[in-house]
């Protein structure tokens, strides 16, 4: 095919929509379901509807080729894992019992059985549930989920290609089962796997597939050569299929590497790129091999883990290199539409001006139309939409709003004395000890309290004019109050307010920071029902006054132990935000430090002796390839010293991180010179703990006992074996016993069994040291 038939032949598809509806109505049927105010009847049947409206909003935009198998109740990941047959044995009798109960239980776990553990999606803040494989496993082919989504969209006329994990990419991020061997590697099942991915593919295909989408994100990291030879057996094997449908091998997030040539060469039908993280890598790659004769090329030249408006100029040039290098080119985001919110138009708040900044996944479809429509008719057939996009991208880069001097003058003037402590730990701990006088293994909690509905209640009422201010800060007070009494209670030595006044722990900040926007519809899933609306960092940062000083002080008012201060890290505060893409990412965490800096300075001056700044994203955000790693871990670690490092010695300064691995981060979790971290460590039994150990780690941790994303409550004993283990790597002096994560998504009746038990566990390992 020539290149001018190739980009006549242009389509525009999608690789997958937002789940949860304008409303949130998948949210809120689940949870309706966990209560049993809804049956799985009405739960299916709004999954239904929900996946019905996304596809008819897909193809009355353009959209050629609509995605299905991208939806799911909690995780895609997990959906694959029900398709391969890879129960854990501790969840097989429940799944046997009830497909549909069995799975939320391998999600969120029951009073008798662990959940699966989670961990964040390459660099991103959704979480996927880790597959738990061992040498016994048997895979076992069930595609029914996938054939019936399928069937529902070809039912309604449409053009639809299911999308699945690729079965490397799930391998490498699957870890051993609970006995296996640490150093089993589940990579070597591929064999045995293969023949189960045939089987569905085959019932695809019978189920009227015409292309199936195998996504294999994974071979955008570093991978050896075993990795790459098994990703080259896998596609020989699959593309030599006789019964089957044509295969599209996708890959985003970063730039392909090694493994493009090993791809190209593969007897599959299509490559899916990502053309706007690694562009210039990706393009001359595929340059390189010669391109993608008699294949097809999906381009994804619309970014889809941002929400600016794309340069359709630009994206259109990138389009007309590629003309040529393949059979034909299609145009896609450049991953699923997962990642943003649905619609920017839902936004009332926003000033119209900049709302025409943004593009949600509504918005994103629009232009990946507009981009087939121009590549394949010409840019005439488009030269209204390029005018107004080239007005948007124009009112953007000469607002105001993206420009604050000031801002810039202080962030030009940090020197490298600003982001150092100023004595070295062991003389800070020393004045710490002395100052806080703490027990051994001493309890505190990460930071949140469930919040309520009554709390949830009052802050809508306070927007809708049905209570005035006075009102709505006598709730928080009042909650405050309860919050510091029931920890006072249970004996938990280092205390917390709360944060009953905080609606999300980036949004809360962002509110209260010149630069940010806040929005009312844009959520995005984070894991399951947990939905967040990222706040967009549109311009320079600046922290006007004090954010979290008067109700920290007012807490600290009513018991006389230690109230920790609570504030998210410059880190978390990018990676958490839709950042903006006109300055380096290093300049923009300098600004939020500095924000913050003032914030941790006035905290202690009111008298605040803990405060922790979290980082939960500092591993997240970390480059895929590890050559990029030593930028990024220098700046935002700097960021992080720059933030704290103001304080007098006797201020114990403590972080938090969760839900990742934090293995290849230690280096890392070191130079930020915190006096404590606590980190995530219930479902993963400690292994953070070894690492920190391993590593040399000179100052307190607080590995968590008590796994806070699952309804279960941890029995004293349990809490008591975790904190055990943790005890065989960092010592009694330094090792700290907390929950995993924040409260706030608990409800309050586990939330006091279990940090209770978590008291009570602490006080027997206590009692066992000191007979020791």
């Amino acid at each position: 095919m020539t290149a001018k038939s190739a980009a006549a032949a242009a389509r525009a598809t999608v690789y997958g929509y937002p789940r949860q509806g304008q409303g949130r109505e998948l949210k809120k049927a689940i949870e309706g379901y966990w209560k049993g105010r809804v049956d799985a009847d009405a739960l299916r049947a709004t999954a239904t509807e929900l996946r019905r409206t996304n596809w008819r909003q897909l193809a009355e935009a353009g959209i050629h080729e609509v995605p299905t198998g991208d939806f799911s109740y909690y995780d895609h990941v997990l959906d694959t894992s029900v398709m391969v047959g890879a129960i854990p044995e501790r969840h097989r009798a429940a799944v046997e019992a009830d497909a549909l109960d069995g799975y939320f239980a391998m999600a969120r776990g029951t009073q008798d059985a662990a959940p699966l553990e989670m961990t964040k999606w390459f660099d991103t803040n959704y979480h996927y549930l880790v597959p738990e494989l061992g040498p016994d496993t048997v895979f076992t082919a069930d595609s029914t989920q996938q054939v019936a989504a399928l069937g529902q969209a070809l039912a309604l006329g449409l053009t639809a290609r299911p999308v699945l994990v690729g079965p490397v990419t799930y391998l490498l991020l699957a870890k051993p089962a609970p006995g296996v061997a640490a150093d089993f590697d589940p990579l070597t099942l591929l064999d045995r796997l293969l023949p189960v991915y045939a089987q569905v593919l085959t019932d695809l295909r019978t189920a009227g597939a015409e292309w199936v989408q195998l996504d294999e994100p994974a071979l955008v990291q570093d991978r050896t050569p075993a990795e790459l030879n098994a990703a080259a057996r896998a596609y020989r094997d699959l593309g030599g299929l006789t019964d089957r449908p044509k295969l599209l091998v996708a890959s985003y997030f970063d730039r392909l590497g090694d493994a493009l040539p090993v791809l190209a060469k593969a007897p599959v039908e299509g490559l899916a790129l990502d053309f706007t993280e690694a562009a210039a890598d990706n393009l001359d790659a595929l340059a390189a091999v010669g391109g993608l004769p008699g294949k097809r090329l999906v381009a994804g030249v619309v970014n889809g883990r941002n929400i600016w408006v794309n340069d359709l100029e630009k994206a259109l040039a990138t389009l007309g290199t590629l003309l040529g290098l393949a059979d034909r080119v299609d145009v896609a985001a450049s991953c699923s539409l997962l990642h943003v919110p649905l619609d920017a138009t839902a936004e009332r708040d926003i000033e119209p001006q900049i709302l025409r900044w943004l593009a949600f996944a509504r918005q994103k479809t629009a232009e990946i139309v507009t981009l087939a429509k121009g590549l394949g008719g010409g840019t005439d057939t488009i030269a209204a939409e390029l005018a107004a996009n080239r007005a948007d991208l124009a009112s953007r880069a000469g607002s105001a709003l993206t420009h604050d001097p000031a801002v810039r003058a202080r962030t030009a003037a940090v020197t490298a004395t600003d982001g150092r402590r100023s004595q070295p730990y062991p003389e800070r701990a020393a004045a710490q000890r002395a100052h806080l006088r703490l027990p051994l293994l001493p309890t505190t909690t990460i930071g949140s309290f469930p919040q309520t509905t009554e709390l949830r209640t009052a802050r809508a009422d306070l927007r809708a004019g049905r209570i005035d201010s006075a009102g709505y800060e006598e709730r928080i007070r009042a909650e405050i109050g309860e919050v510091i009494s029931f920890q006072e209670k249970t004996g938990l030595d280092v205390l917390v307010h709360g944060e009953a006044e905080r609606n999300d722990m980036v949004q809360y900040f962002a509110e209260q920071l010149t630069g940010y926007l806040a929005t009312q519809h844009g959520w995005v899933q984070s894991y399951g029902t947990r939905y967040v609306r990222p706040p967009i960092l549109a311009g320079d940062i600046s922290r006007p006054e004090a954010m979290t000083v008067r109700w920290t002080t007012y807490a600290q008012s009513l018991t006389a132990k230690p109230v920790k201060g609570m504030l998210t890290g410059p880190v978390t505060m990018l990676a958490w935000s839709f950042v903006r893409d006109d300055q380096s990412l290093a300049d923009t965490a300098r600004q939020v430090a500095l924000a913050l800096r003032d914030e941790v300075n006035d905290l202690e001056a009111a008298g605040t002796s803990v405060i922790q700044v979290d980082e939960p994203a500092l591993r997240e955000t970390l480059p895929l390839r590890a050559c990029d790693h030593p930028e990024y871990l220098a700046w935002a670690t700097e960021a992080f010293r720059l933030t704290t490092a103001g304080v007098r010695p006797d201020t114990q300064i403590h972080t938090h991180m969760c839900y990742a691995e934090f293995g290849d981060i230690v280096q890392a979790i070191d130079d930020l010179d915190a006096d404590v971290i606590s980190l995530e460590a219930a479902r993963s039994h400690m292994q953070v703990a070894r690492e920190l150990a391993g590593h040399g780690y000179p100052r307190e941790a607080g590995p968590g006992v008590y796994d806070i994303h699952s309804p279960r409550v941890p029995g004293a004993d349990e809490a008591a074996a975790l904190l055990r283990r943790g005890l065989e790597a960092i010592p009694a002096e330094r090792l700290w016993v907390n929950p995993d994560c924040g409260l706030k998504t608990r409800a309050w009746p586990e939330t006091r069994a279990s940090l209770e038990n978590l008291v009570t566990a602490a006080r027997t390992v206590r009692t066992e040291l000191s007979a020791s």
